[in-house]
């Protein structure tokens, strides 16, 4: 029998796309979220609609930073924690709601799995530890004692969190360090979302800085795909910790991503300049060789495919 994983933040962007994975992979899933108002619920509703379909899915309402209703769901084998408060910039406005959810929830999803006997955890983590890493490409081996942002700390906490319970309790932990995660779905507050947005609303899109900052952009079928090879290799292995980047290591200027834009969408450019924001990073870009060896991953898809198919869903989804 395929075991029984709990996905929190499943209405979200990747934990939506990575529920319907596991539902057509033969688990069943339990999936939490609390409808956190970052964004308008009625998103993550929709985002729902295929799995609420499907017979081996269950869904609860349940915010994660509240231990007594977190110990109420039922029994599962492996936890994905995808829950948690998004968001540099806005991290910086208000740090202790992202210590409080991204801290002290994990604290709380730690504490459950030690009171149900359970020690296998997928965690996502976050390029942004590395901050503005001279180094490139990133690696796990790099130094991430320099956060920029309170969303950054709070990844890195949650990291060295997930350490004390692999070293005192016995816990497989893997910590996932995703970059800059886009496709269907996306956020809205995203730059590649607010960007096609703003494209066919005939607004100029604002570009930070002169445009050369970069991300390494990865789809978010590919994410889901290496948080999937995750699951697998805790299924297989013990004594495990690690902490592994998920990236497409082919980082992209802004002032490319913003002319793919354009050109996908038929229309011509229509920028605005204003300085770079507090908490962005120069550049991100993922070191794979680890996640290659390791769990077997690798990023399949190319930029601008990832892009058409955001722009269709885009069009047939939100612009319809």
């Amino acid at each position: 029998m395929k075991n029984r994983i709990l996905v929190t933040g499943c209405a979200g962007f990747i934990g939506s796309h990575l529920v319907e994975k596991l539902l057509s992979d033969g688990f069943h899933v339990i999936g939490i979220d609390n409808f956190d108002p970052y964004y308008d619920r009625s998103i993550k509703e929709k985002n729902l609609l295929i799995a609420s379909l499907h017979e081996s899915f269950d869904f609860f309402e349940v915010d994660f930073t509240n231990l007594s209703k977190l110990i109420t769901l039922p029994e599962f084998d492996v936890v994905v924690h995808l829950g948690a408060k998004a968001g540099v910039r806005p991290s910086i406005e208000n740090p202790a709601a992202y210590i409080e959810t991204n801290i002290i929830g994990l604290q709380n999803i730690l504490k459950l799995m030690e009171m149900r006997g359970k020690n296998r955890l997928v965690f996502a983590s976050s390029s942004s530890v590395y901050g503005n890493n001279e180094k490139i490409p990133f690696s796990e081996n790099d130094n991430v004692d320099n956060p920029i942002s309170p969303y950054a700390f709070t990844k890195k906490s949650g990291e060295l969190l997930n350490h004390y319970y692999h070293h005192h309790l016995g816990f497989d932990i893997i910590n996932l360090r995703f970059f800059t995660v886009f496709g269907e779905r996306q956020r809205p507050d995203l730059a590649i979302h607010k960007f096609v947005k703003m494209a066919l609303s005939n607004v100029p899109i604002t570009i930070y800085g002169d445009g050369s900052t970069s991300r390494d952009y990865t789809y978010v079928l590919d994410t889901v795909s290496g948080i999937s090879k995750a699951i697998n290799y805790l299924e297989n292995n013990s004594n495990v910790y690690e902490i592994i980047n998920i990236g497409n290591k082919k980082p992209l200027e802004l002032r490319k991503l913003v002319e793919i834009i354009y050109q996908e969408l038929g229309i011509s450019p229509n920028l605005t300049h204003l300085p770079m924001q507090p908490g962005d990073v120069e550049r991100t870009f993922a070191d794979t060789e680890k996640a290659k060896k390791i769990i077997g991953f690798e990023a399949k898809t190319d930029f601008r495919t990832g892009i058409q198919n955001f722009i269709k869903w885009y069009k047939s989804t939100i612009n319809s």
